[in-house]
């Protein structure tokens, strides 16, 4: 609200909305050009707006059947119309600020999930690997229903975040929905300090190491990244380095359930495909356009490659694989991902000891459309990444039962020894994977 909209709203909670209008009446006889005259510009629609606002605040706080606090009733109010943006923005009273200016301390844990809301339900939109949400079965896109026995159902993602965290060495208590089987079940997760591996392959080597080369005898490398960190740039780029040492021909980069991270991550990335031209930009209503663009330092041979998302993938994995797929650096397979492309800034209230974490601009790919999806957008709006033509897999909820279950155990190979078994077709337990190796084994033949 600018600065005289806030003293016009003080103004009409001092005065009470009658004596306001009849000030405002008064100073419209006045000379519009006196900087002293604060009603002279003023938005009359906005004004009665505010008007109605105060004017309820002052009916409940004198007339309501008992007392009610008037910041808790004030934080209702505002936390209500936060309520009506998107589930990105927050109202962050002053007993919660210190908890999220320091984010989690060393006394506190967590379960090692990415969360996201849709139509007011609690989604997971990944399990991070080797988490304790991971081990326990956790999969992208079961829903929370309960955490501690209370219902998520209209729970803003931090609140949730609020209650999945807690002291190491603790235990939280979900009811989890798996819309894969139609089930639920309570599960009993115990929080740990969270480090998260973001750079992995397909399967480990007998010293824990991951061999990235998928295919030995074609060459092909295959690279999953789980998240955007600090350090997964780095990584990335040593694991392909192996890999074109190793006479690599063309790459698979797997981003599926992958929930974003770091901007700067994301970006960096970027820059290791293209040489030249516009990475990503931002733009918001009320705030400067910022664009990122490439350079030819640093850039990576040119080879074959492909980028696998689904449903699942958001935010920084969005803006990875738009910008590769507008580059036409990468052909993208699979699934049209989340549509998580917003930016939020931290705006301070009351002189610091409360704050607004608010959407305040958008992300666009290189070609200029949006990224984000929005409060009424449809699947025939721009928005996301899809699949390039010809390349959406789609897989049933049988498939993804079964390749999360033999994802997870492949990833344990090294780790929790057991007998060899029969490996199934890779067509039938990862048909987007297989889609890849396929396009790949084309470009390299015909190149």
């Amino acid at each position: 609200m600018p600065w005289n909209y806030r003293f016009l709203f003080v103004l009409i909670l001092t005065l009470g909305t009658s004596n306001f209008a009849s000030a405002v009446e008064v100073a419209k006889t006045e000379d519009p050009t006196d900087p002293e005259n604060v009603y002279a510009n003023v938005d009359e629609e906005y004004v009665e707006l505010i008007q109605l606002f105060a004017d309820t605040l002052d009916q409940v706080d004198r007339n309501y059947v008992k007392d009610v606090d008037r910041r808790e009733l004030m934080e209702a109010a505002i936390r209500g119309v936060i309520s009506k943006l998107d589930p990105y923005s927050n109202y962050i009273a002053p007993e919660d600020l210190e908890r999220f200016k320091t984010g989690v301390e060393s006394e506190f844990g967590g379960i090692g999930i990415q969360i996201s809301t849709r139509d007011g339900q609690l989604v997971v939109t990944s399990p991070l690997f080797g988490t304790p949400a991971y081990e326990a079965g956790i999969i992208a896109g079961d829903r929370i229903t309960h955490i501690e026995g209370e219902e998520t159902k209209g729970l803003s993602i931090d609140d949730a975040i609020k209650k999945l965290k807690g002291p190491v060495g603790t235990e939280v208590t979900m009811t989890v929905y798996h819309p894969s089987t139609f089930s639920s079940e309570k599960v009993n997760v115990r929080r740990e300090m969270v480090q998260i591996e973001t750079v992995l392959g397909d399967e480990r080597l007998e010293g824990g190491n991951w061999d990235f080369m998928f295919d030995h005898a074609d060459k092909i490398g295959y690279v999953r990244v789980s998240a955007f960190s600090r350090h997964t740039a780095d990584d990335l780029h040593q694991a392909i380095t192996r890999l074109l040492d190793d006479g690599m021909k063309g790459l698979v980069l797997d981003l599926r359930s992958n929930p974003g991270g770091l901007l700067t991550s994301a970006v960096e990335i970027c820059d290791m495909f293209i040489d030249e031209g516009k990475i990503v930009s931002t733009e918001g209503r009320n705030s400067p356009k910022r664009v990122w663009t490439a350079e030819k330092d640093g850039t990576l041979p040119d080879f074959p490659m492909v980028v696998l998302i689904d449903h699942y993938s958001a935010s920084a994995s969005e803006i990875l694989s738009a910008c590769l797929q507008d580059h036409d650096r990468a052909t993208i397979i699979g699934e049209r991902s989340w549509g998580k492309g917003s930016v939020q800034n931290i705006i301070e209230l009351e002189e610091g000891k409360s704050a607004l974490k608010l959407t305040t601009a958008g992300y666009q790919r290189p070609s200029g459309e949006k990224i984000h999806r929005f409060e009424g957008d449809t699947e025939s709006d721009k928005w996301g990444v899809s699949p390039d033509d010809g390349m959406d897999v789609k897989m049933s909820r049988e498939q993804k039962v079964a390749y999360h279950t033999y994802r997870r155990l492949r990833d344990q190979d090294t780790i929790i020894p057991h007998p060899p078994a029969p490996q199934p077709e890779l067509s039938e337990i990862d048909p987007v994977l297989s889609k890849g190796l396929e396009h790949l084994k084309a470009a390299i033949s015909s190149s």
